[in-house]
């Protein structure tokens, strides 16, 4: 039987002591609808949760380590971050996009694809998850002059790296994946048809993930990735594909102080510590807008932000209150059975 290295996957001391005794550990590779994948040391196994934990909705994710016995996952180790996005509906329910990453590449082909709003957005969520973020710009090779562009990206990413790639003439890739080491977790977070799974290709030697023609309308490659599986690279490092994102709303507000590092800063010279920088005097938000320190597209994407996690965190607060609500009922309907029983 073939000795997988569980430390090539990021295995360490502290993960070790969260396991419990009789466990075996492991990390989920790939998540279908009912069953995950996961990594052992022996052998990649076919898992699920048993149904106590499905009740009680235990998240898991790709790229989370676990501890199974009986071929079920009994546990969820804790995460070092998580990549948590408000899942689509109405309704504030959190999807977690990918576990314990060290580093999250958000690529962006040169192209319709390049929106420095949505990069903004990518932005607040990976500063928020506890992983880096780094800007990969693709398809290099299909423009003459990408310099300005990158310095429109450099302007939002403030202190991120941006890297300028091409997997048709390799330029920058080799760099990029210097970027993921052994032990080291990336992930590709991006639309559809920027180039993640070709970017894959380019790291393994081969052509791992399938990848569809370009299509000639509009110079974007078309949607390949259908789910999220972990991939180990050779030489050591592993990165977890995604597929394309159409949006990506947000779930908490932790990460938009330092994807807006600049109206923060500029914030602390504000007359008022609550300022909303719209309409108070000696605003220092609004003065940088006037004078041309401070785009006013990147305040009003600011506003725009706040305005959507306050809706959210709404939301969330309507939901606690609606499974109190439930628990509490649950609890009144068990002790007047309890009282019928006596």
């Amino acid at each position: 039987m073939i000795e997988h290295d569980l430390g090539e996957l990021g295995w360490c001391a502290g993960l070790a002591e969260n396991l419990e005794p009789g466990h075996e550990p492991g990390r989920v590779m790939a998540a279908h609808r009912a069953a995950f994948d996961v990594q052992t040391a022996h052998d990649v196994v076919r898992a699920r949760l048993p149904g106590r934990l499905v009740h009680d909705a235990v998240d898991v994710a790709v790229g989370d380590w676990v501890g199974l016995r009986d071929g079920l996952i009994r546990s969820v180790l804790p995460r070092r971050s998580a990549i948590l996005r408000n899942a689509a509906g109405r309704a504030a329910r959190v999807q977690t996009l990918a576990a314990n990453v060290d580093v999250a590449f958000v690529l962006s082909s040169f192209g319709p694809d390049l929106e420095p709003r949505r990069i903004e957005r990518y932005l607040v969520t990976i500063w928020e998850s506890g992983a880096a973020p780094e800007i990969v710009l693709t398809k290099a090779d299909r423009v003459d002059d990408p310099w300005d562009l990158v310095a429109e990206v450099e302007a939002v990413a403030i202190g991120v790296p941006v890297h300028v790639v091409s997997a048709v003439t390799g330029q920058g890739c080799d760099a990029l994946r210097v970027r993921v080491q052994p032990g080291r977790t990336a992930v590709l977070l991006g639309s559809s048809g920027v180039g993640k799974s070709t970017l894959v290709n380019r790291f393994v030697g081969h052509e791992l993930m399938t990848v569809n023609d370009t299509r000639a309308d509009d110079d974007e490659g078309r949607h390949t990735t259908t789910h999220r599986e972990l991939i180990r690279l050779p030489g050591g490092g592993v990165v977890i594909d995604t597929p394309g994102l159409r949006e990506l709303q947000l779930w908490d507000a932790d990460g938009i102080d330092a994807a807006f590092a600049d109206v923060e800063e500029l914030a602390g010279g504000c007359r008022f510590n609550d300022c909303s920088h719209t309409c108070e005097p000696d605003c220092a938000v609004l003065g940088a807008v006037d004078d041309g320190t401070l785009p006013a597209e990147r305040l009003e994407s600011w506003r725009k932000l706040q305005k959507e996690l306050l809706a959210v965190e709404v939301r969330r607060d309507a939901r606690l209150r609606k499974e109190e609500l439930r628990k509490w009922q649950l609890r009144v309907r068990e002790g007047r059975a309890r009282a019928r029983r006596i």
